[in-house]
């Protein structure tokens, strides 16, 4: 039988699936919304940014923003789950 912790744990974690993360990275150059599900929804890019010249510039520039937001959303759903579980590291969850 499952306890009511899983049905928490579970209902956290399509909470969370559900939200929208935005980060920005490279001294505002670039913002990425992400689900927390980690679905790419949407890349803004400062004008400044974008050199045909500079190709590797920009392509830095998206790695480092994709980067960030995924970092954003591991770190927001670890969080999450630590008060679901108590501190307790149950793998798997996040």
């Amino acid at each position: 039988s499952r306890g009511l912790g899983d049905v928490y744990k579970r209902q956290v974690q399509a909470e969370l699936e559900a939200r929208d993360f935005t980060a920005s990275a490279a001294g505002g150059m670039i913002e990425v919304t992400m689900s927390g599900a980690k679905v790419l929804k949407e890349v803004k890019l400062n004008p400044e940014v974008v050199d045909k010249d500079a190709i590797e510039d920009l392509q830095d520039v998206i790695v480092a923003g994709v980067n960030a937001v995924i970092t954003q959303i591991e770190e927001v759903s670890a969080a999450e789950m630590e008060k679901v579980t108590g501190g307790v590291n149950i793998p798997g969850l996040v």
